[in-house]
């Protein structure tokens, strides 16, 4: 794949940023892409390794260095539909994956791989820009009819390959867009909404009909749509966050961070976010709990809005600069890890625990925090122990709780529904087999986050997909479908 000598001739080159000042001016998206010449010689490292591991460290098993090659040789449109062949929305992906496949590259080993995220967004952005990317409605149809609950990444790779199959197809959404945690979870500065708006005209051209404002279990009685529809896909989130049970809690001024994040997106939409419910970072000294991507979100959207400063903590221990390859790779290293909102402004804290925070007037002023350490018992187990004489303040106007999501909601369409959860409080079901991605009601299924809690974006397409081919294989006797 691509040139045999070209990972020799050719250093590594990635895309880069809009300058600091600059970017923090806007909402939209601030990445450089690299030239077509560049795309070519990146796709030209791509070094015929024998086994390619970055397949393995894909969930969707993009067949990377095909595309990687066809882009070296210039042949773009056969690289998209070769990237498509996978992956729905390579467009997503090739914005907010945290590309696992770039970890487990061969040329990783000495900390230079191959692009592969970046070739994937340019790929897919050129094939839109030239008009290769068309709707594929079915030959035929089946009169078969699907209802899709849940309209992230999972639900809308369900909904367009069970469409494509000749299936009708009903995406419901309880929101007022379409997009799931891509639209409103995701900042327009890491994925611009236009992005989700394109994929959705080719999705209603192939037979979606998307239905949004449409709460199952809330709005419409969930058991509905077990009446009306031939099968049901369960694709919504794990959205239930996972809170802070310390003093204080609480107080105004302590919200979930998927409370804030949305308010800002529906602002870039133009949607008007009324005064009472609004959430803004505004000359504030925000507080940030949780070190993941929704924490560094916060982050970046903080700073946008103006906050006076923002200081992110992590009970966790600083992770290494580097990782010792010889023990993770191909897998994903647990290595320090900087974003672009990281980089533009904010005080990182580990090994840290919230005690308690501290209001006046009913509205948060103050964290209280304590140091922590962290050891391993005599079964190898990591215990938590607080560092004696430790404690400290920080000034608190805005604390945003980004510590992760624990299971979907269970009020509401999956209680009355009645659907079996597993030991983690998800949708029960398994990947294999003859009941794969089947829950334990008749013509129920699920998949993404609904069914394996908090995951990546490119782990939701990956379900969709194979759930579409297990509802198409219950309802037809077997699947033409790719898995």
């Amino acid at each position: 794949m691509g040139k045999p000598t070209g990972f020799m001739e050719y250093p590594l080159v990635d895309r880069s940023y809009q300058p600091v000042e600059q970017r923090l001016k806007h909402y939209h998206e601030f990445v450089i892409p690299l030239s077509e010449d560049q795309l070519k010689l990146q796709g030209a490292r791509c070094m015929d390794c024998g086994i390619p591991f970055c397949h393995q460290g894909c969930p969707v098993n993009n067949i990377i260095p095909d595309w990687n090659d066809l882009v070296y040789h210039g042949d773009w449109q056969r690289a998209s539909e070769v990237l498509h062949s996978t992956n729905n929305f390579p467009e997503f992906t090739g914005r907010i994956c945290p590309a696992p496949c770039q970890e487990a590259c061969t040329l990783n080993i000495e900390d230079e791989p191959v692009t592969i995220k970046s070739i994937e967004c340019a790929i897919v952005d050129k094939a839109f820009e030239q008009g290769w990317i068309q709707p594929q409605p079915p030959e035929e149809k089946t009169g078969k009819r699907v209802a899709v609950v849940g309209s992230g990444p999972a639900g809308m790779a369900c909904a367009q390959q069970l469409a494509r199959a000749g299936h009708d197809v009903v995406l419901f959404e309880k929101a007022d867009r379409i997009g799931g945690l891509l639209r409103y979870g995701i900042p327009d500065f890491k994925m611009d909404k236009p992005i989700i708006d394109r994929r959705m005209e080719q999705m209603a051209a192939e037979g979606v009909e998307f239905r949004p404002n449409t709460h199952v279990g809330v709005d419409i009685p969930a058991r509905q749509l077990l009446e009306e529809f031939d099968a049901v896909a369960l694709t919504g989130g794990a959205e239930q966050p996972r809170d802070l049970p310390v003093p204080g809690r609480d107080l105004d001024g302590v919200h979930f961070a998927m409370d804030f994040l949305p308010q800002q997106n529906k602002r870039v939409a133009g949607d008007t976010v009324p005064e009472h419910l609004a959430i803004t970072a505004t000359d504030k000294h925000v507080i940030v709990i949780g070190g993941g991507d929704t924490g560094s979100d916060c982050i970046g959207t903080s700073n946008r809005q103006g906050a006076k400063s923002v200081t992110q903590l992590e009970i966790m221990p600083r992770p290494p600069e580097k990782e010792d390859k010889g023990l993770t790779w191909p897998e994903w290293p647990n290595k320090l890890r900087t974003s672009s909102s990281h980089q533009e402004g904010c005080e990182r804290m580990w090994s840290v625990t919230t005690r308690e925070l501290i209001g006046k007037d009913g509205r948060v002023t103050t964290i209280k925090c304590a140091k922590v350490d962290w050891s391993r018992d005599d079964q190898g187990r990591w215990q938590m122990s607080e560092v004696p004489d430790s404690e400290f303040e920080l000034p608190a106007d805005l604390v945003l709780l980004a510590m992760g999501f624990t299971q979907p909601v269970h009020q509401g369409m999956l209680d009355e529904l009645g659907v079996e959860y597993d030991g983690r409080g998800n949708v029960k079901g398994e990947t294999e087999g003859d009941k794969a991605y089947h829950t334990s009601l008749d013509k129920v299924f699920a998949a993404g986050d609904m069914r394996r809690g908090q995951s990546l974006v490119v782990w939701a397409i990956r379900e969709g997909r194979q759930c579409a081919r297990a509802v198409d294989e219950y309802l037809m006797g077997s699947s033409d479908l790719p898995r």
